[in-house]
């Protein structure tokens, strides 16, 4: 299996293929409007402004699993982030991405990337802190929190995951070389 054998629901209606997404290179995100960490949507922005042109696609998944921080239906959702952050990529509709409802594509991502990338004390221990309060983190692999990213190059790899703590903007360097 490869990440193109996978197919996810639209926002609005339908599917996306994702082999349809062949050649481009792929950040894929949980997301949450009422986290800690959603003013991250501000840097995913900057990336995506930054390098759509060169072939950069972001997959935004609004997901209610850590402490219901992600309300309001997937149109509410998107109104909230095109207003407050001008995001110009759209959401896809909501998902789980942990346990027995989690998205097929997470059970992939997870397979492919099972730990997160932290940097830092200061980011080791707020990880540690989620860990504890994150009732649907069950076993290991599992994503912790919102705003936990995937990397996927061209050629459809996951090449790292990104903890809930990595501004968006440090993944710059990251896309770069992959472009």
């Amino acid at each position: 299996m490869s990440i193109y054998d996978y197919k996810v629901s639209k926002r609005k209606e339908g599917e996306l293929d994702l082999s349809e997404l062949k050649g481009k290179v792929l950040l894929i995100v949980n997301t949450a409007t009422g986290c800690g960490f959603t003013p991250q949507y501000e840097g995913i922005e900057k990336l995506y402004e930054k390098y759509h042109e060169q072939g950069l696609e972001v997959l935004d998944f609004p997901c209610n699993q850590f402490k219901e921080q992600a309300p309001g239906s997937d149109d509410e959702i998107h109104a909230f982030c095109t207003a407050k952050y001008k995001t110009q990529f759209d959401q896809l509709k909501k998902i789980d991405v942990n346990g027995e409802n989690e998205s097929p594509l997470y059970t992939f991502l997870k397979a492919e990337a099972p730990e997160d990338t932290v940097n830092g004390l200061a980011r080791k221990m707020t990880m540690k802190a989620i860990s504890k309060i994150s009732t649907s983190t069950k076993k290991p692999g599992d994503i912790k929190w919102n705003f936990t990213k995937f990397l996927v190059d061209r050629s459809g790899k996951v090449v790292k995951r990104f903890s809930p703590t990595t501004p968006a903007e440090e993944l710059d360097a990251d896309i770069a070389a992959l472009l």
